[in-house]
């Protein structure tokens, strides 16, 4: 009868399913190209238990962005590096600003909940006091003058 779909494995563009010959046929190139992005950092593939280089559809398509960046932009292999590592740094910051405004989103729904909402005074000693509600805070009355020092 077979696996029911809901239990065949499934794969995301990162899974590495191609060997060397088979990615650089799909990226349009040699398989010595591919083994010297991998030595300069460029597209660095997974590896096979046996040490074998191992690409995924992402590694594919950004092999393909480098050949596109170097043949027809005509940037140098050093230029493509630190234009991978920019756009590395901006993916992993947007990524990290929609975690905060989740985290601001879930943060505001809570505080419109009585419960769930604080109340903070600041201490004598300039300290941060989480009150309860209906809790009040001790006045402190300064009964000599505040000296500033010399001037």
């Amino acid at each position: 009868m077979g696996i029911p779909f809901s239990q065949v494995p499934t794969w995301d563009d990162r899974t590495p399913i191609y060997v060397i010959s088979v990615a650089a046929q799909l990226a349009g190139m040699h398989p010595q190209t591919l083994r010297q992005y991998d030595r300069l950092g460029l597209v660095v593939p997974s590896r096979a238990s046996g040490r074998g280089r191992r690409y995924s559809a992402y590694d594919v398509a950004r092999l393909r962005y480098v050949q596109h960046l170097s043949q027809e932009e005509g940037v140098n292999l050093a230029g493509i590096r630190h234009i991978l590592a920019l756009q590395s740094e901006v993916e992993d910051l947007r990524q990290r600003v929609n975690q905060l405004l989740a985290e601001v989103q879930r943060g505001v729904g809570a505080s419109r909940r009585p419960a769930a909402s604080r109340v903070f005074s600041a201490g004598p000693a300039g300290d941060v006091i989480a009150m309860g509600r209906q809790q009040t805070t001790t006045r402190w009355i300064r009964t000599q003058p505040l000296e500033l020092g010399p001037r």
